[in-house]
């Protein structure tokens, strides 16, 4: 025999004893074995459903406090802004002798921060002089003869507000009517 002869053979034996082996026959898990892994697997589905529904219940608890606090603190920047107006206030009721005039000026810079706070938060002034009567954003106090086109709006006696386009506070106003003939 040769040396390659020699290192063959064991390879040919192997291969001679594996096609000659028959497979382990499969051994079927008893009966108490596959209700004991049913058990667990229904356990653990058990534990992952109540996971899941303490997880809900948790989000659901959340979302209803971030909403509580949404309505309880939805003014707070606005009410900052706010603060300096009535610091002006104050400040101006403090001073002891002032003038009309400083107490105008005053009041001038004040309602400049009032509306500098309006503006920055979306207050717009609703002041419809000369336009067609709407009820959805105005509300008639009366209506008079004029010479202007009838359901147009001649005088505001109180200006309106929208915060976002919803109206807040509707504009008072004198709307014209047709003069009587």
């Amino acid at each position: 025999m040769t040396q390659e002869s020699l290192d063959q053979k064991p390879e040919n034996t192997a291969e001679a004893a594996g096609a000659n082996a028959k497979p382990a026959p499969e051994v079927m898990p008893s009966t108490e074995e596959l209700l004991r892994k049913a058990e667990l697997d229904a356990q653990e589905h058990h534990d992952a459903w109540l996971r899941a529904k303490a997880e809900t219940e948790n989000m659901r608890k959340r979302a209803v406090t971030d909403v509580a606090n949404a309505h309880k603190y939805a003014v707070e920047n606005f009410a900052a802004e706010l603060l300096a107006v009535r610091d002006s206030l104050e400040a101006a009721l403090m001073v002891e002798t002032a003038s009309v005039e400083t107490l105008k000026s005053g009041a001038e810079l004040t309602l400049k921060q009032l509306s500098a706070a309006f503006e920055k938060h979306k207050v717009v002034e609703v002041n419809p002089v000369g336009e067609k009567f709407d009820p959805h954003r105005h509300q008639a106090i009366s209506m008079v003869p004029s010479e202007a086109t009838p359901n147009t709006v001649i005088s505001v006696l109180q200006k309106g507000y929208v915060l976002h386009e919803r109206i807040i506070r509707p504009a008072m106003v004198v709307v014209a009517k047709a003069p009587d003939a």
